[in-house]
C-alpha cells in the first residue's frame, strides 16, 4: 500500500490495526506533508519499532518524473507511473498564488472531440497517491507551495469518483496539503448522475462544467457525452446542484472556429443560462497537430464576451497559459507515446 494513498481516517486505522495510538497518524502526516519527507528514516518524533512497522506495510513511492517544459508563467509536467504508463500535469503561475492542473486517469473514454486527452483511450484510473504526488513532485521542483488546484488534466474526474474525492480529502486537510477547499476545483463534462452524489459531498470545493456547446445539435457532434445526457438533462442537474450547495457554478467553453463562435450561439447560451448562479470561462483553443480544430480569432471571442455582457451572464475570458510549449491536455503524453 502507498502511504499516500491514505486519507486522515484510513491512517488512524491502520495504526489502531497495529495497536499504536491514532493520533500517531497526524503526526506521520506532519512528516509528509509538511516536511515532505523521502524516507521514513527522517521521521525522529515515532519509535524506531514502530517505523519499522510502517516500513513493512506503507511504502512512499512517487512517479517518476520525466520531463519539464517551462514558458514563462507555465511548466508543463511528463511523469512516467510505476506500470509504465504516462500522465501530465500543468503548473500555472497567477497573481494570487500557484495552481496547478492535474490528471485524473491515464487516457480518458470520453471522447471529446477537440481533446487531445480524448483521442487516446483510457488506460486505467490513477489511484489516489498518483494524484497526490503531481502536487508534491511540483513543489519540490519549484520550491514553493501550490495553493490552487484544478482537476482538469487527462481523464474525467467523476469517472474516477472514489479516488477523487479521497484525494481531496487529503489535500484539504489541515494536517495534509492544507489547500483549501475554495482553492480546488473538479471539472466534469457532465455525467449527471455524480453530479448528484458530489451535491451532497461535505468539502465546499468548485465545480466546473465543460460546457462548450449551447445546443444538443452542436453538443452532440463534438462531445460524445451529449449524447447520453443531453442538455436539459444537465442544466436541470446543475439548477439543483446550486440549490443543494448554495455554490456557483463555472461552465468551461473552449472556442472553435466555426463551430460554437457565431452570435447566435452566444444569444443561445445566454439564454440557456439565464438565472443561473454560474459564469462562464471562455477558453481560446490549444491547437494542436493531431486535431484539426481552429482557435476562434480574438475578435470573435471578444463579440461572444460582449454579448454574454449585455445578457447580463458572468463571464471572463482564461488568461492563455503554455502557448509555447504542449500546454493542450494531454499533447506532452501523445508526443511521449507516439515517437
Amino acid at each position: 500500500m502507498n502511504v499516500y494513498n491514505m486519507t486522515l481516517e484510513d491512517l488512524e486505522k491502520y495504526f489502531e490495526s497495529i495497536d499504536e495510538k491514532p493520533f500517531k497518524a497526524k503526526q506521520l502526516y506532519k512528516w509528509l506533508y509538511d516536511k515532505k519527507i523521502n524516507s521514513y528514516d527522517e521521521i525522529t518524533d515515532i519509535k524506531k519499532e514502530v517505523i519499522i512497522k510502517i516500513k513493512e506495510n506503507l511504502n512512499l513511492n512517487k512517479p517518476e518524473l520525466v520531463t519539464v517544459e517551462r514558458d514563462k508563467d507555465t511548466n508543463k509536467y511528463l511523469f512516467k507511473l510505476e506500470d509504465n504508463e504516462y500522465i501530465e500535469a500543468v503548473l500555472m503561475r497567477h497573481d494570487y498564488g500557484k495552481s496547478i492542473c492535474i490528471s485524473s486517469e491515464v487516457g480518458c473514454n470520453m471522447g471529446c472531440k477537440f481533446c487531445e486527452s480524448g483521442r487516446r483511450k483510457k488506460v486505467r484510473d490513477l489511484k489516489v497517491y498518483e494524484m497526490v504526488t503531481q502536487i508534491l513532485l511540483v513543489e519540490e521542483d519549484i520550491k514553493e507551495k501550490i495553493t490552487h488546484v484544478v482537476v482538469m488534466g487527462i481523464g474525467e474526474p467523476f469517472d474516477n469518483y472514489e479516488n477523487v474525492t479521497n484525494f481531496i480529502k487529503i489535500i484539504n486537510s489541515p494536517f495534509g496539503l492544507k489547500i483549501g477547499s475554495r482553492h480546488i476545483t473538479i471539472s466534469t463534462c457532465g455525467i449527471i448522475p455524480k453530479i448528484y452524489e458530489f451535491m451532497n459531498f461535505p468539502y465546499q470545493v468548485n465545480l466546473a462544467i465543460s460546457l462548450h456547446a449551447p445546443t444538443n445539435e452542436i453538443r452532440d457532434k463534438i462531445m460524445p457525452i451529449n449524447k447520453v445526457y443531453q442538455i436539459e438533462e444537465l442544466i436541470e442537474s446543475i439548477k439543483k446542484y446550486i440549490e443543494k450547495t448554495n455554490r456557483r457554478v463555472t461552465f468551461e467553453y473552449i472556442m472553435l472556429d466555426g463551430v460554437n463562435d457565431s452570435e447566435l450561439n452566444a444569444q443561445k447560451l445566454s439564454k440557456l443560462l439565464k438565472g443561473i448562479n454560474c459564469y462562464v470561462n471562455l477558453i481560446p483553443y490549444n491547437e494542436t497537430e493531431n486535431i484539426s480544430f481552429k482557435r476562434s480569432e480574438m475578435f470573435k471571442i471578444m463579440k461572444f464576451y460582449d454579448i454574454l455582457k449585455k445578457n447580463k451572464i458572468e463571464v471572463t475570458i482564461r488568461r492563455e497559459f503554455g502557448s509555447k510549449i504542449s500546454a493542450a491536455c494531454g499533447q506532452l503524453r501523445s508526443k511521449k507515446e507516439e515517437l
